[in-house]
């Protein structure tokens, strides 16, 4: 990749360099995931929290085929208000790139990027995963793969809770990406505190997960180590709420014949909306919690 093609913010090229802590964030979030204009005010909440646990945000996009690693105002001005703002998986940089098109990166391609510019925490909402019904259609996420060839330490909820949780962590398994969970023994749902799986490992504070990230990198690990933090319970969407909801938009999906990429922002959409928007309340509590704790471990290191 030419070196022109990845920029650093100022801030964030200078935080590298004097090895200061620095978190990585998504900007999918901000482009696709939160109506107009309250994407924009989170983006600027998630950065402030990021900088009140001591480390420098580093919200990442591509503009004009220019990868950029940290933002300045009018760059996430831009990501929230440009409708031409693409979603970048990691394999949709390199056309990107080239091209000189204009997009908001998803965590595969954020955590590759982040990766290479030498950040090691990055904070998102929920991973993707193993997809129901994967016997039948094989569909899995990118940021699976992608994970176990990356070392980066990634904050999250879990995965999203409308995949097939069980599979997912049989997969990150597989794949020799490591499991934490933050204070719990039970591996978080993203909109609910526990998705009622099991975790083998639980840390009880940011300098233990900061611990297992300095271990990982001393034993000459690749692969991403996955901090999984539960949306407080207060925070959480109901269960009960949520189960019933899940079960009829997933009837509805199938009844339309919906597949593919289209299935997860079709179950997404219907949650906000059938649950009067306490999903996306979930979402953003869940954020705003995986922020502020990867800013402490980010500090830790």
């Amino acid at each position: 990749m030419p070196e022109t093609t990845v920029v650093l913010s100022e801030e964030v090229r200078e935080a590298v360099a004097a090895r200061r802590p620095v978190v990585a964030l998504e900007s999918t979030i901000i482009a696709h995931g939160l109506p107009r204009p309250r994407n924009l005010a989170v983006a600027g909440e998630l950065e402030a929290l990021v900088r009140e646990g001591g480390a420098v945000p580093a919200t990442i996009a591509v503009l004009d085929g220019v990868a950029r690693i940290g933002l300045d105002k009018a760059g996430l001005e831009r990501v929230a208000v440009d409708p031409a703002m693409r979603k970048l998986g990691h394999r949709d940089l390199a056309p990107a790139l080239a091209t000189g098109a204009s997009g908001a990166t998803t965590v595969s391609a954020t955590a590759f990027l982040a990766a290479r510019a030498g950040l090691g925490v990055f904070a998102t909402g929920g991973l993707g995963g193993v997809h129901r019904g994967w016997t039948d259609t094989q569909d899995e996420s990118a940021d699976l793969r992608l994970l176990a060839r990356t070392r980066i330490a990634v904050v999250c909820a879990g995965v999203k809770s409308i995949l097939d949780v069980p599979a997912t962590l049989q997969r990150l398994e597989t794949l020799g990406v490591g499991v934490l969970g933050y204070r719990t023994d039970r591996f978080p749902g993203f909109y609910l505190s526990s998705s009622g799986e099991p975790v083998d490992w639980t840390v009880h504070s940011p300098e233990e997960a900061a611990a297992v990230v300095r271990a990982r990198d001393a034993l000459g690990g690749t692969a991403a180590l996955i901090v999984a933090n539960p949306v407080p319970e207060e925070s959480q969407l109901d269960p009960a709420v949520h189960d019933r909801v899940l079960a009829t938009a997933l009837d509805e999906c199938r009844e339309r014949g919906i597949t593919g990429q289209a299935v997860t922002p079709f179950l997404l959409e219907y949650l906000m909306r059938e649950t009067g928007g306490a999903s996306l309340e979930a979402n953003l509590a869940a954020v705003r919690g995986n922020v502020a704790l990867a800013a402490r471990i980010a500090a830790a290191l």
